[in-house]
């Protein structure tokens, strides 16, 4: 069975940093690209960034450019989300997700963890 289980949210002043970790099992970890999404209440989920099989390659939402840094660790299996220069808007649960290919849905997603920026 597919498993994502996402940690390192919590609650944060503006202007601060947190590092959110996905790590998954069930699945062979290096054949997946890698994504981040968020929802906030009230809003539509939104892509955050995204990585491909062994790192080659990220791809950055505007709102998160120069501020959120995807990586990975195809050995731990793991894919995180450096998250720096918080702003309350950031607030929202983000989730993890894996797909195949770029071309493809997320077939599979995480419970979320709970990002809380205060001003």
């Amino acid at each position: 069975q597919v498993q994502l289980v996402e940690s390192g949210g919590g609650l944060v002043q503006a202007g601060g940093s947190l590092r959110l970790s996905c790590a998954a099992s069930g699945l062979t970890f290096s054949r997946y690209v890698m994504g981040w999404f968020r929802q906030a209440p009230e809003k539509e989920r939104e892509f955050i960034a995204a990585i491909t099989w062994n790192g080659d390659s990220t791809y950055t939402a505007d709102s998160a450019k120069g501020r959120f840094t995807i990586s990975r660790d195809n050995a731990k299996n793991t894919v995180y989300l450096q998250m720096n220069s918080l702003k309350p808007e950031d607030t929202a649960v983000y989730y993890c997700a894996a797909r195949r290919t770029i071309a493809t849905a997320y077939a599979h997603w995480g419970q979320g963890t709970q990002v809380t920026v205060s001003s």
